[in-house]
């Protein structure tokens, strides 16, 4: 760890004195961000070490005045002093002034020619080409002692080498001149910086022939992050806290892990506690802004724009946080002027130009979002948010054929985001493109990543609904309620169609409970959703009665079948009491032949018709007039008097049994005329054509009710 504490330091060093100011902060940041022992350990053993001398080239006047130069941004005058100086320090200061003033005339041209938001490719550094031979030179021959004090070229020289070669679009020389840089001296966090944009994606990322160095992990963090590799990201980010428990730094890094993974309350509370331990930080606060203008915290947000404000009223960071507290406000004008703002500041800064998109799409200025949104991908070709942008304004202008190319692009670099796949999935489904198919699989996907808004089971449901897949339609509609409901969200139109769709369902299905308490619910909302729900609520209702009658109806023919059941019964135990021995008269009388059966008892059939009422109009079903007339034909010689031992005649059975018949047909006929509302002669006809099946009848003439 003291070694660790030694090469930072000499880091800090050596950065600072070559003018490379954002590598040497960062050195100096994780520095801080070392445990305290071993920033205690290694400050004692600086203590006493020998001091060493400083580099020549350090202490020389004319390199000293030339620093100065540089550190006023004087870049020509800088270049000038320290041409000719001896010395690795003042040959790369020498070239890098040169570098920086030619970048920064290219700047001035660019805003004269495009005005302060123009394109950066609209102007170019002219002394590249100079630069790039005078590098290429002193890289060959190795002019300059580096800064290990051994042989061979400048890493320093190589960097700067690389970063040219960069602008020159070179990039497979421009990737092979920072690797050699960063090999010789790993700690320059400017050379990893520029290297990054040469790393597209994953296997370009693992094909680098980068050095074996603690840093290799902070860089490989950075890189994941931007191509959206979250969680391989924070387990790299989580091995370095080890190492850097207090680096203020890789705690940013891992709070836009945590909000590319939608973890907005982890990430406020790592950026709390980022800005209790550095409360004037403004680097990566535009991504505390965003979390706060998701999570809609007025008084947090306006809090943190304050603060920008009093730390630095015109940096590109405060302008982009000033920028969406007023979005949130719903000042769409302003916060478009404020990303201006920040534009103007810093013209490659890729979070302004995405969320000045979003304004011109809130603004309904397509164009402008557009372009917006291309210059943003232009910077960085990874920014989802960008192509998503994109899909978003071409769906927007009735383009969905473009819209269905940025949103892929969208979702290739956010494949774990439901939200890209339920907007690709909408563009399948609409007129033009209509693949339904491809829509499905969209919609599967997002809820594969939890679609936290519910949109991708509603439109796949809807979906198997038009297919007519309806158990598959109605698992998604229950699950999608489900949800509504757990969140104790009113009805709205997503809950609407899953309790009408449910309520048609399971009336169809015979859940008439169920299909009641659905329509019964969706009385509380208005429009003609209510007016359809009334309509199922008749018909539920309807059928509910005849499904009651029809079991009261089968409830009597149970017991009309039990007490035949027991007349017979009650018939065969009085038979073998008519029968003589000989057989012929006792034969004959249980026939109702015997002249002394007719005397003792009169006619069985004259008794029957006396003792059964006649049928009303429209009558009883078939089954009870026949039982009758076997009542009247069958029994009669086997009556053996009246009441023998207190029991009743099977003929009095059967006549008692025949009346409760009538009575139930009586009421089915009454039933369905109320149901159907019908006569009674026309609902003894519907019920003959049913087979004196009320339930049946009711359901096959709904349409009487129209």
């Amino acid at each position: 760890m003291a070694s660790l504490y030694e090469e930072l330091t000499h880091a800090v060093a050596e950065l600072s004195a070559r003018g490379l100011v954002q590598a040497s902060k960062w050195a100096a940041e994780q520095l801080v961000g070392l445990e305290e022992e071993v920033q205690a350990a290694g400050m004692a053993a600086a203590a006493c070490a020998q001091p060493t001398a400083a580099p020549s080239d350090l202490a020389h006047p004319r390199f000293l005045l030339g620093k100065s130069h540089f550190q006023f941004k004087e870049y020509q005058r800088a270049a000038y002093v320290l041409q000719g100086v001896p010395g690795p320090h003042a040959q790369f200061l020498h070239l890098y002034s040169i570098y920086l003033a030619g970048e920064t005339r290219k700047e001035h041209e660019r805003v004269e020619k495009d005005g302060e938001l123009g394109k950066p490719d609209s102007s170019v550094n002219a002394d590249l080409d100079n630069l790039e031979r005078a590098l290429a030179d002193a890289v060959a021959q190795g002019a300059a002692q580096p800064a290990g004090g051994g042989g061979g070229p400048d890493p320093f020289l190589l960097y700067l080498h690389g970063v040219v070669l960069l602008d020159k679009q070179r990039h497979a020389e421009a990737r092979d001149a920072l690797v050699r840089s960063l090999h010789a001296f790993p700690c320059n966090w400017s050379a990893w910086v520029a290297l990054r944009p040469l790393c597209g994606s994953l296997p370009e990322l693992e094909a680098l022939q980068l050095p074996i160095h603690w840093v290799r992990d902070f860089f490989l963090a950075s890189a994941l992050l931007d191509l959206q590799q979250n969680q391989e990201a924070l387990g790299r980010l989580q091995r370095l806290s080890h190492v850097f428990p207090h680096s203020v730094y890789m705690e940013v890094l891992v709070a836009q892990v945590h909000y590319n993974l939608q973890n907005y309350d982890e990430a406020q509370s790592l950026f709390e506690d980022i800005l209790g331990k550095d409360p004037f930080r403004l680097e990566g606060m535009d991504v505390f802004s965003n979390i706060l203008f998701v999570k809609e915290q007025f008084a947090a947000l306006s809090q943190l724009a304050h603060r920008a404000v009093a730390t630095d009223k015109y940096s590109p960071d405060t302008c982009c946080i000033v920028g969406n507290y007023y979005s949130l406000k719903g000042q769409h004008e302003k916060a478009v002027e404020y990303f201006r703002r920040a534009l103007r500041l810093n013209s490659r800064y890729l979070a302004a130009w995405t969320l000045m998109g979003h304004e011109f799409m809130e603004m309904k200025n397509t164009a402008a979002a557009i372009e917006a949104y291309r210059r943003a991908v232009d910077l960085n070709p990874h920014d989802f948010r960008a192509w998503y942008g994109l899909g978003q304004a071409y769906e927007l202008l009735k383009m969905p054929y473009y819209a269905v190319y940025y949103y892929r692009r969208a979702t290739s670099l956010r494949p774990s985001d439901a939200r890209m796949w339920v907007a690709l999935g909408q563009c399948y489904m609409s007129e033009q493109v209509n693949l339904v198919e491809q829509a499905a699989r969209c919609y599967r996907r997002a809820i594969e990543f939890n679609d936290p808004d519910g949109i991708a089971a509603h439109m796949l449901a809807k979906l198997y609904e038009g297919k007519r897949q309806f158990d598959a339609a109605e698992q998604l509609y229950r699950y999608n309620l489900a949800r509504l409901d757990a969140a104790g969200l009113p009805l709205g139109s997503d809950a609407v169609d899953a309790l009408l769709f449910l309520a048609a369902r399971c009336k169809d299905t015979g859940r008439l409970s169920e299909a009641q308490g659905c329509c019964e619910r969706l009385l509380d909302v208005g429009g003609p959703a209510k007016e359809r729900a009334k309509a199922l609520a008749r018909e539920v209702h309807a059928l509910l009665t005849a499904q009651q009658q029809a079991q009261q109806a089968q409830q009597a023919q149970q017991r009309h079948a039990q007490q035949q059941q027991q007349a017979q019964q009650q018939q065969f135990q009085f038979e073998p009491q008519f029968r003589q021995p000989g057989g012929g008269h006792g034969a004959a009388a249980a026939r109702g032949g015997g002249g002394g059966m007719r005397d003792g008892f009169g006619s069985d059939d004259d008794g029957m018709e006396a003792a059964t009422p006649e049928p009303a109009e429209g009558g009883p079903p078939v089954w009870a007039m026949q039982d009758m007339a076997a009542v009247g034909g069958g029994a009669g010689g086997a009556s053996a008097g009246p009441g023998r031992g207190g029991a009743a005649t099977p003929g009095q059975a059967q006549v008692v049994s025949s009346q409760q018949q009538h009575a139930a047909a009586a009421a089915a006929v009454a039933g369905v005329a109320q149901q159907l509302r019908v006569g009674e002669r026309e609902a003894a006809q519907l019920l003959a054509q049913a087979g004196w099946d009320a339930s049946r009848a009711v359901l096959d003439n709904l349409h009487l009710l129209d």
